[in-house]
């Protein structure tokens, strides 16, 4: 009887799972193979399936891999020439063909359908070796690893010869356009060590040096390397009937989110040398020149020695370390290991681990021990033992471990050409797997495997023994690992047993974090801060009502920071303020934005007197004041003021945020800090504009406040109405500077430069806006007038809005006589006597102007719906001008104060007076509590669009349990108001109209 080729009667090849799909697919490639219309080969086919060493070969493939099967029925005559030569002839036969292809010379598609071809000849020939057994595992990977190498190599000289012939390129190297062409493929990961598995990804990082490239344009280099990146990708992983070659993996380049396919080595350089990770060190460890210009490619290999081996082990090396294993949650003996499902690559004590554990122990040592420094992860495990730094039973362990788990990785790759380490989820499945691997009794298959695994986490949990805790708390209870390319499983479930309903967005962004890719994480320091961090910041974020949220926020807030170090230190050394932080992004994003732009703002947050009330008035004048004189200049005494400011702001936002200060309280507040700040900052300002123009002899001058300041009911966005008025004794007077002004030119410029000062951004921002709109003769007027210009006006040709805005405006500095002048004229005026059909119809006509404009029918819009804040303080104004000349003591610019007023002068009853109460109480709460979050007056899609921590603060602010709860009670209010607002104004009249 025929034989096929002898060095199968050596073979061990397991028996099929599954017999009748053997015999299916036999049937197949015996048609196919008759179909080649070649005697010899039909012959040779059916003395191979007819002798039992033929049928052992071709039932442990057909009956076990359906992509093997394809492969050989796709491809019957090159089966047979394998079977019949062996997988040691047939391997020399494809690299023969591979080193006699002239890719200068193909196109694209040519290249492209030869090398998948070519892919799949050697997949089942290497694959023939593995299942006999014939090949030890090395040979296997190394032949995988050499056949990758090779289709690189073509891919490139083929781009590399496409853009010469386009003109793109010199050609710097003779026959071979990859020679000194400065175009650079490393191969990372298994392909650099020569340990690729059956079915792998290739990760390669593509580099290019512009010094070593001739170009007629230089500038478009990298432009084109992209291109021809993006080829070379193409060629290797574009799929057609015919298959694919090598799915490729660009990610281990330097920051992938932020930088191009193909990176030039100068900012290459700069990165490793500046934001090179832990992890990246590790992966460098395997890296290798392969494809393109491979001299180029070890010159920067060399360069990056330092990089990877450390010469001292210091302190920082060793920590250095430690910021890898620290992330890693291992456990020694008695876990069990579910096989189903199991991860034997990622999951515990899987390929990684062991790869890991000779990675961290190659770094730590690799800088003093030469020797060290392999590729290989067998050759690194001996090296480590022959070196002193591991027993030898632990080497032995470990590499029988890893030769184990990656003929059995093998094994699950072959069945589908389909890149998983995934054990099957079904007992079925597994049966299956183990009849592949050889086994007879499946259960032999489960006690070796687990014995394999059970082994590598108890030595690689060993090896964890002695570095420090990631938390003191000790609270992590699962793998938090962001280094390398690829999610961790452990990691994602960890994530998710802290809350997060998307563990796989928060795994990208902590990725990112790691990458530097924001400021706050370019230094190493502060990275590695980020990584003992983490745990905490995980659990205390998933403490939050809307953990994902939350999250997010910590990454927006994060991306804004200018640096990492300071906050992350104030973080790390004081837990409480990690959930102060967590708690502000949940429900108060503004004060995040502010916390962004100046960390130090928590320093404030561990003074003892952070929760105190707020100081009065005159306090706040003298703290301000006493920074302000400590000014070495004028401009830095414009960064001082921002400064307070900012400082005031945000401890008032977050007593509001815990409940500390009431709406009303936290509104006074606000207003007192603006009118500390613009009485303190007055006097520099006008110091400083006399330095130029002097003095105007026996002039004074009054800043006079308009809206929410002038009523004490600021919020946090709130912007400044001002007016600026003067008085002078001698109104010919000029300044006595060295440049004189006229009194109006003088008052004038100095009202703009305070103006400018005020709302200029300096290095520390703004510190407020201001709006001129309320002086005499609105935007035509001029900025500063005198007190007669302003009482004149003001009595005799302002408008009804005009008026209004009066019942809020209070003299906020200036000359005390001047100020007090201002305060009568201010009464004077209000107290004047108004047509009262007049006024109530023009304040009708008025509010109807403005639901035009702004109409909503939403109750969130608090300042616009009908019912709302603004026909609040329309009835309360309107009474005010239509009964303050009987009642002057009714006068108040505080808008809860002035219906106090009404009331006691029974011009309002006490229902309705309460009414208005409650409601005011309610807005102003809501509002407070909106403008802490959000820029606009009211959420733009509803409440439910906004964070859930919010939602349940506005729940619980509006005395409700649910939205709708809230909603109806926020529409009786505003019926209730506008109810009000109809019997104590009503609607307009035809025969009016409004100024």
């Amino acid at each position: 009887m025929p034989k096929p080729c002898p060095v199968f009667q050596n073979a061990r090849f397991p028996t099929p799972a599954d017999m009748q799909q053997s015999a299916n697919t036999r049937d197949r490639w015996l048609e196919s193979v008759r179909n080649l219309d070649n005697k010899r080969l039909s012959s040779l086919a059916e003395s191979i399936c007819a002798h039992p060493e033929g049928q052992k070969a071709i039932n442990a493939m057909f009956g076990n891999s359906p992509y093997l099967s394809q492969v050989c029925v796709s491809d019957p005559g090159f089966s047979l020439e394998a079977l019949e030569k062996g997988p040691d002839q047939a391997i020399e036969t494809i690299h023969q063909a591979l080193s006699q292809f002239n890719p200068e010379a193909s196109d694209f598609q040519t290249l492209a359908e030869f090398l998948r071809l070519t892919k799949n000849r050697h997949a089942l020939t290497v694959a023939m070796a593995d299942i006999a057994e014939l090949w030890p595992l090395e040979k296997i990977t190394d032949n995988l690893s050499r056949f990758a190498e090779a289709s690189l190599q073509l891919a490139c000289r083929h781009i590399l010869n496409a853009a010469i012939q386009k003109g793109v390129l010199s050609r710097n190297g003779g026959d071979d356009s990859s020679t000194k062409s400065g175009f650079i493929v490393l191969a990372m990961g298994k392909l650099g060590s020569r340990e690729l598995n059956y079915s792998s990804d290739i990760d390669l990082i593509v580099f290019f040096d512009p010094d070593r490239m001739t170009a007629p344009e230089p500038e478009a280099l990298q432009k084109h390397c992209i291109r021809m990146t993006r080829d070379l990708v193409r060629i290797m992983d574009e799929r057609s009937s015919s298959g694919y070659v090598f799915r490729t993996d660009l990610r281990l380049r330097p920051d992938p989110g932020a930088t191009p396919l193909a990176v030039s080595l100068r900012a290459a350089e700069i990165y490793y040398e500046s934001q090179g990770q832990n992890w990246e060190r590790a992966a460098m460890i395997k890296a290798r020149a392969i494809a393109g210009d491979r001299e180029a490619g070890e010159q920067f290999i060399r360069w990056l020695r330092p990089f990877v081996w450390r010469k001292n082990l210091d302190f920082a090396a060793i920590q250095d370390i430690h910021s890898i294993k620290r992330q890693i949650n291992a456990k020694r003996g008695g876990s069990i290991i579910e096989l189903k499902g199991h991860n034997i690559k990622l999951g515990r004590g899987g390929i990684r681990e062991i790869e890991f554990f000779a990675q961290t122990q190659q770094l730590i040592w690799g800088g003093r021990i030469k020797a060290l420094r392999t590729p290989s992860t067998v050759s690194a495990l001996n090296a480590l033992y022959d070196h002193g730094q591991i027993e030898r039973q632990t080497a032995d362990d470990l590499i029988n471990a890893y030769e184990y788990l990656r003929k059995t990785e093998h094994r699950l790759q072959m069945i589908n050409d389909e890149q998983t380490q995934t054990l099957p989820y079904t007992p079925e499945g597994l049966n299956a797997l183990a009849t592949f691997m050889g086994y007879t009794d499946p259960q032999d298959f489960q006690h070796d495997i687990k014995h394999h695994l059970r082994l590598v986490e108890d030595h690689y949990a060993r090896l964890f023994a002695d570095a420090p805790a990631l938390t003191a708390s000790g609270s992590i209870t699962g793998n938090l690992v962001f280094t390398g390319s690829d999610s961790d499983p452990d990691t994602l479930d960890t994530i998710a047993t802290y809350g997060f309903q998307n563990p796989e967005a928060v795994d990208a962004a902590i990725r990112a974090w790691h990458h530097g890719r924001y400021r706050a994480m370019r230094s190493s320091r502060a990275r590695e801060m980020l990584t003992e961090l983490t745990p905490a910041l995980l659990k205390t974020i998933g403490e939050t009502l809307d953990p994902d949220g939350a999250f997010l926020k910590m990454d927006e807030f994060l991306a804004g920071l200018p640096a990492g170090v300071q906050l992350f230190s104030m973080l790390h050394t004081n837990p409480q303020l990690l959930k102060q932080l967590a708690t502000i992004l949940g429900e108060a994003p503004r004060l995040a934005e502010q916390l962004g732009r100046r960390p130090s703002l928590f320093d404030s947050i561990l003074s003892s007197d952070f929760l105190d009330p707020p100081p009065k008035l005159s306090i706040l004048q003298e703290q301000i004041t006493e920074q302000l004189d400590d000014a070495g200049h004028f401009e830095q005494a414009l960064d001082t003021c921002r400064r307070w400011v900012n400082e005031r702001k945000f401890q008032i936002g977050l007593q509001s945020l815990h409940g500390k200060l009431s709406p009303p309280k936290a509104a006074w507040a606000l207003s007192d800090t603006a009118t500390a700040a613009i009485s303190s900052l007055f006097p520099l300002v006008e110091r400083e504009f006399a330095q130029q123009h002097g003095y105007v002899p026996g002039a004074r001058f009054c800043v006079l406040a308009y809206g929410k300041l002038g009523s004490h009911e600021m919020t946090p966005t709130s912007d400044l109405d001002m007016v600026f008025i003067y008085d002078l004794t001698d109104p010919n007077v000029t300044s006595d500077g060295q440049k004189a002004l006229m009194p109006s030119q003088y008052f004038g410029r100095l009202a703009q430069r305070y103006i400018n000062a005020v709302s200029a951004p300096t290095a520390e921002g703004t510190l407020y806006d201001i709006d001129m709109r309320l002086r005499p003769a609105g935007s035509s007027g001029p900025i500063a007038c005198t007190l007669e210009a302003f009482t004149t006006y003001q009595r005799e040709n302002a408008w009804t809005w005009e008026r209004l805005a009066l019942t809020r405006a209070r003299p906020l500095y200036g000359d005390d006589e001047l100020c007090r002048a201002v305060a009568d004229a201010l009464r004077i005026t209000l107290c004047q006597s108004m047509d009262p059909e007049t006024l109530r119809n023009d304040i009708a006509t008025m509010r109807l102007r403005m639901d035009q404009e702004h109409h909503t029918e939403s109750v969130w819009s608090i300042k616009h719906v009908r019912g709302g804040l603004v026909d609040l303080e329309f009835i309360v104004q309107y009474l005010i001008l239509r009964y303050a000349p009987e009642y002057p003591d009714i006068l108040s610019t505080n808008t809860w104060r002035s219906i106090r007023n009404l009331e006691s002068a029974d011009i309002l009853n006490s229902t309705t007076a309460t009414s208005l109460l409650e409601a005011l109480d309610l807005w102003q709460a809501l509002q407070s509590r909106l403008h802490l979050t959000i820029e606009t007056d009211a959420p733009p899609h509803g409440l439910g669009s906004m964070p859930l921590a919010l939602q349940e603060k506005l729940i619980q602010l509006g005395g409700g349990k649910s939205v709708g709860d809230v909603e109806a009670i926020l529409k009786r209010a505003t019926d209730r108001i506008f109810d009000i607002f109809l019997d104590q104004i009503g609607l307009p009249t035809d025969e009016y109209t409004t100024g």
